[in-house]
């Protein structure tokens, strides 16, 4: 059975066609906050509390940035959108050949745990908790979970 996680409010469903009615194949949208997509995860996921969930591209680039991301950073949706992840949330503590966003799409293997740093938009560092998710379906992409790290 496939889990989905809205990015945008952190909702979690399942839904056994992946379309959101019978008669098109449209995506399945968020029956919550009416987000338009939904992120499928190969296993259900309970986003840790005062996280924010950034949808990607197949790229790496920012789609969406849900609720928490601008209390976790100071950044708002619009100022990520296009942006590479990595560069726009200023992550840092990995070496160059072991960033979890590119082994998260060039593997397909989530990356759980990661213990990472972010620049605020305000310019300090932020010590966070990083979950990364590829894409399962045919667009491919990255779901990055952030949480604050104590």
């Amino acid at each position: 059975m496939p889990y989905f996680i809205c990015p945008n409010c952190k909702d979690r469903s399942i839904d056994a066609d992946r379309a959101e009615s019978l008669l098109d194949d449209q995506a399945v949208a968020c029956q919550h906050c009416g987000f338009g997509f939904l992120f499928e995860l190969m296993d259900d996921y309970y986003p840790a509390p005062g996280s924010g969930l950034v949808a990607c591209d197949a790229g790496g680039r920012v789609l969406a940035a849900g609720r928490g991301v601008f209390e976790l950073t100071g950044y708002r949706d619009a100022d990520l959108m296009g942006k590479d992840v990595v560069e726009g949330l200023g992550l840092a503590g990995f070496e160059a050949e072991q960033s979890p966003v590119r082994l998260a799409l060039e593997w397909g293997v989530r990356r759980l745990g990661e213990t990472l740093e972010l620049q605020t938009r305000g310019g300090q560092r932020k010590n966070v908790m990083a979950d990364f998710f590829p894409a399962y379906d045919a667009d491919g992409g990255l779901l990055v979970a952030l949480a604050p790290r104590t």
